[in-house]
């Protein structure tokens, strides 16, 4: 009997052994009912048999062997898409989507090469039957993947909005208690909590600009006539506030008037500043040199240590990557290895570039951003911002 003659004949103890399969997927099978753990099976099962009684060339089935073919005519979604998308929903991880599906591979073939003897199966069928669940395994991987990425920003967007407001009161009580001078032992309290409520502000800060990259949004930037020579330089001295064991030290020239978003280039310098500091050599100063143009401003934060390794340098303004030789050991140097990612999408929301090159003597960011007026305020902003 031919293979897709089969999948239609006995659907039900193909079925069965699916069910019976996802029923050992823990946890998320654990409480799930029998419709529930066959989940749009038979819909792939049909779709599959409908496949392998369709005439294709050669190229069509090497295309679908590898995920790429072609989308069905007035189809959103295709079963094993749906499939993907309710196995989401319902806690299943990637690794138990594939298992389902080398499961459903073996068990339809086991039944089929039964039912065939003596006589032996077609090979034409056996070929196009592991394309066609190839096919539906791309597509369920594809779009599991999607769902979760989607789940995951949706998260990180209430995760951010969510601690806000008790952050905020952490922040004023402790605004309140260091304004009774109480004594040394509350006022030291009452500093500790707000130094540690201004870091998780920062972080809330990055988190949320990492969730607007990732959902295509952009770093969003309002840009103001500013003087880049003072906003820089108050960043610079919280800095060293912040850091008073470490040099930093401050070079400016040329004209740094101009229109950006000066809290955006503060937060910019910033973390170039400090990922300086936590990487470069402790017995050496952080030199920042801020030079102006007729066309653009360029920021270079340099400091003296160990060469970046070239592979670490090729992903080191990647999301959530952090070098190895960091040294954390004060608390508030610790991050979510978010900062260069952000310098970097500051940067370019301006429409600038930044750079990096090590070697043994010294490492540096080089930020170059284009000047801008009031009359170009709407051209510094990403396209994806404007749809907001």
């Amino acid at each position: 009997m031919r293979l897709a003659d089969f999948i239609l004949r006995d659907m039900e103890p193909i079925l069965a052994q699916w069910e019976a399969f996802a029923a050992t997927l823990a946890p998320a099978a654990a409480t799930m009912e029998s419709a529930g753990l066959r989940d749009h099976a038979q819909q792939i099962l049909s779709a599959i048999a409908q496949d392998l009684r369709t005439s294709q060339t050669r190229e069509a089935q090497r295309k679908k062997s590898v995920g790429r073919a072609p989308a069905l005519i007035d189809a959103t979604e295709t079963a094993a898409q749906t499939h993907a998308l309710l196995r989401a929903r319902a806690g299943f991880n990637i690794n138990q989507i594939a298992a389902e599906y080398r499961a459903l591979r073996a068990s339809v073939l086991r039944l089929w090469m039964d039912d065939c003897e003596p006589a032996a199966p077609e090979l034409d069928d056996l070929v196009r039957f592991n394309e066609a669940v190839d096919q539906a395994l791309a597509e369920s991987v594809a779009f599991f993947s999607v769902q979760v990425e989607q789940s995951r920003n949706l998260l990180l967007g209430m995760l951010g909005h969510d601690m806000r407001s008790p952050l905020q009161a952490i922040q004023a009580t402790a605004s309140y208690l260091a304004a009774l001078n109480a004594g040394a032992r509350v006022s030291e309290a009452a500093g500790r909590l707000i130094r540690s409520g201004t870091r998780m502000q920062s972080l809330l800060d990055d988190l949320t600009d990492f969730n607007r990259t990732r959902l295509g949004l952009g770093i969003n930037v309002i840009p103001t006539d500013i003087n880049l020579a003072d906003t820089l330089a108050d960043e610079l001295d919280e800095m060293r506030n912040i850091h008073p064991d470490r040099q930093i030290e401050l070079h400016m020239s040329g004209n740094l008037q101009g229109c950006w978003d000066g809290r955006r280039l503060q937060q910019l310098l910033g973390n170039l500043v400090l990922n300086a500091i936590k990487y470069g050599a402790q017995d050496t100063p952080v030199r920042v040199v801020v030079t102006g143009d007729a066309a653009q401003i360029h920021i270079r934060v340099m400091n003296c240590g160990p060469a970046v390794e070239p592979a670490t340098l090729q992903r080191i303004f990647d999301p959530l990557s952090r070098g190895e030789g960091a040294r954390t050991r004060d608390d508030r140097a610790g991050g979510l290895g978010l900062g260069l990612y952000i310098a970097r999408g500051i940067a370019e929301a301006h429409h600038g570039v930044i750079e990096v090159r090590s070697d043994d003597t010294e490492t540096s960011f080089s930020v170059s951003l284009p000047r801008a007026d009031r009359r170009q305020d709407q051209s510094l902003r990403s396209p994806r911002i404007e749809n907001e």
